[in-house]
């Protein structure tokens, strides 16, 4: 398998199974209801996941939460936790109720607080961070590989965020800050003084607890390139540490044609996409792009991914053909080429128009959509409603053949003539 690497600008290839495949995937900062945008990492990962085990890897999946930041501090003044804490289970429930289960590891930034500072006396005994009136800075100059993931030059790279006159260089970054008691009601001791960590260390610190030193994917979204991934290079291969092998970055989710953000008002969150159009329609809609591709978030987008959901869960309620085996094969081709998920529900399409019903069911299952080959019951009213349709049909009363269809279709449910009798599908 070969996947699309942002730090060579090439494609990569993973060792062969058992692997182990070590993969680390950004995950949100905690201060509101998650967006749909924030869904495609977790939703690529978990994927990924899934198709590598089913290929005889050894992949585990850590997706972090950032539980401290500025924004919740902005967002809850005096109650940052309270919020962080909150807005934690909305992000596991939301995500949880797309079906893919959880990634291996879910750590908090509040709850690796000591592996950071200890990260932190790292860097600054190397000479690679300096502190300075209760902060401390990572030296960007100490580090000559700095801005080779985002393909910067290194004294060309932009000003770092945070502008600070207590910074020996403009592109510096903070690795510890200190308490502002006025607007931060959290903190936590430190050799610096109290405070609180930046952004950037914590992932460094928390992907390399769990998985030590070096391991083989990281992934997010194409915004944390820079400054988030190019500071956690630097953190971390300054100190001699190999770090994330491969840099996979997916495309970002756009507002018919614009990148959504919470801050021009056109967001639409995870929760209100899978109440709106549910979980499975959601999930083929991740499948419609490539990864690393932008995908629009649209009514249109979303009705289409809807029709072709109810095609392949249609396709179970036709006659099966003999089974092909060797069709296989061209899944795996597709989603082992940087898996390539269009071209992978291309060929879950052609086994749904052909009948191979289970190639198609295993299929679905790894992306999380094995209750489409699942055929539910309908209850014992609407058999009741489809009875009577029958024996209208057979006594050519179309009308009430007519009416009683639009009954059916009012209680949720399409009734499908066949020569032998019918079947009953939800609409």
């Amino acid at each position: 398998m070969r996947l699309y690497d942002t730090y060579t600008r090439g494609f990569v290839e993973l060792s062969a199974p058992p692997g182990p495949v070590r993969m680390y995937f950004c995950g949100p900062t905690v201060y509101a209801r998650a967006h749909i945008g924030n869904a495609r990492p977790f939703v690529v990962g978990m994927w990924l996941r899934s198709w590598l085990r089913a290929n005889g890897y050894d992949a585990q999946l850590v997706h972090n939460i950032t539980d401290i930041n500025d924004k919740i501090y902005e967002a809850a003044p005096g109650a940052s936790a309270e919020l962080a804490a909150r807005a934690t289970d909305w992000y596991l429930q939301d995500t949880g109720d797309l079906g893919l289960g959880m990634p291996d590891h879910l750590p908090k930034a509040t709850e690796s607080v000591p592996q950071i500072v200890h990260f932190i006396e790292e860097l600054v005994a190397a000479g690679h961070a300096y502190p300075v009136e209760g902060d401390v800075y990572f030296r960007v100059a100490s580090f000559p590989g700095y801005g080779r993931l985002s393909g910067q030059r290194p004294d060309q790279v932009e000003q770092g965020e945070e502008p600070s006159p207590l910074k020996e260089d403009p592109r510096d970054f903070a690795l510890w800050k200190a308490n502002k008691p006025t607007t931060e009601d959290t903190w936590w001791d430190s050799p610096w003084g109290r405070g609180r960590p930046g952004w950037h260390i914590e992932c460094s610190a928390m992907a390399e607890e769990i998985y030590g030193p070096g391991f083989e994917i990281h992934g997010g979204g194409l915004d944390l390139v820079f400054p988030h991934h190019e500071n956690e290079i630097a953190q971390s291969r300054s100190l001699g540490h190999p770090f994330a092998q491969i840099w996979t970055h997916n495309g970002m989710l756009r507002f018919t044609g614009e990148k959504m953000s919470k801050s021009i008002g056109n967001v639409a969150t995870i929760r209100e996409a899978i109440d709106e159009w549910g979980r499975e329609t959601v999930l083929v809609f991740f499948m419609t792009a490539s990864w690393r591709k932008p995908i629009d978030y649209s009514e249109q987008t979303m009705a289409q991914a809807a029709a072709r959901k109810e095609t392949l869960r249609n396709a179970f309620t036709l006659a099966a053909a003999e089974h092909d085996e060797s069709g296989w094969a061209r899944l795996a081709a597709a989603l082992d080429d940087d898996f390539d998920t269009p071209a992978g529900l291309a060929v879950l399409h052609e086994w749904a128009s052909g009948g191979q019903l289970e190639l198609l069911r295993r299929g679905l299952e790894l992306f999380g959509l094995g209750s489409l080959a699942e055929r539910e019951e309908a209850p014992a009213e609407v058999v009741e409603l489809a009875e009577r349709r029958l024996q209208a049909r057979a006594e050519r009363n179309f009308d009430e053949s007519d009416r009683l269809r639009d009954e059916l279709a009012a209680a949720g449910w399409q009734m499908r003539d066949r020569s032998d009798g019918y079947d009953l599908v939800r609409a």
